[in-house]
C-alpha cells in the first residue's frame, strides 16, 4: 500500500516585485497553512518521506507544517523538479520515489496538484485550494504501478474556517 499526501502552497503575495519562484507567503497564506497543519497531524502517517518545491511558498509551507507536526525540517528533501505546474511531470516524480518509503507527503503547485488528484484519485475536486490537503492511497507496492487510487482525505482552509469537526478518516466537505 503506498499513500501520498499532496499539499498545495498556501496563498503567497504578490506585494513586492520579485520572480514567481521567490514569492513569500502572504499573511493569510501563513495564517491557512498553520490552521490546516493543525487539523493534518491527525490525518498524517507514523513515518514518512517529505518533499518540497524549492519555491520560497511551497519551503515556507513546508516550514510551517514542519514546525507544527515536529517534522525535522533536516528531512525535508527540497528538489528543483518540484517546481512544476505540469501533472505529467508531477507524476513522473512521484513515481520515482524509493519503495522502501509507503509515504509520500509532497508540497508542490497548481495546476499539477489539482490535475492529478483527478487523475490519480476516486473523487472530484474542482480545485485544490492553496494550504489545501489531499490524502490518496494506492493499493500497490510499487510506486512505479501507481494508478487510479482512494481519495481518502480532503482538507481545506475554507471548510475549516467554516466550522471545526473533529477528523474521522472522512473527507471535510
Amino acid at each position: 500500500m503506498k499513500n501520498l499526501i499532496l499539499i498545495r502552497h498556501a496563498k503567497s503575495s504578490w506585494d513586492a516585485p520579485l520572480i514567481d519562484k521567490d514569492r513569500p507567503l502572504s499573511n493569510r497564506g501563513i495564517q491557512d497553512a498553520h490552521l490546516v497543519a493543525a487539523k493534518a497531524e491527525q490525518i498524517f502517517p507514523k513515518s514518512y518521506i517529505v518533499w518540497s518545491s524549492t519555491a520560497q511558498r511551497a519551503r515556507n509551507t513546508a516550514y510551517i507544517f514542519a514546525e507544527n507536526l515536529s517534522i525535522p525540517i533536516d528531512t525535508i528533501s527540497f528538489r528543483d523538479d518540484l517546481y512544476t505546474f505540469d501533472e505529467k511531470t508531477l507524476e513522473k516524480i512521484i513515481k520515482s520515489c524509493d519503495n522502501q518509503f509507503d509515504n509520500l507527503i509532497l508540497f508542490g503547485h497548481n495546476d499539477a496538484i489539482t490535475n492529478f488528484v483527478n487523475t490519480f484519485g476516486n473523487r472530484a475536486v474542482e480545485n485544490v485550494p492553496t494550504a489545501g490537503v489531499v490524502s490518496i492511497s494506492f493499493d500497490e507496492n510499487d510506486w512505479k504501478n501507481i494508478r487510479k487510487g482512494k481519495t481518502d482525505i480532503v482538507l481545506f482552509p475554507r471548510e475549516l474556517k467554516k466550522y471545526d469537526p473533529p477528523l474521522t478518516g472522512k473527507p471535510v466537505y
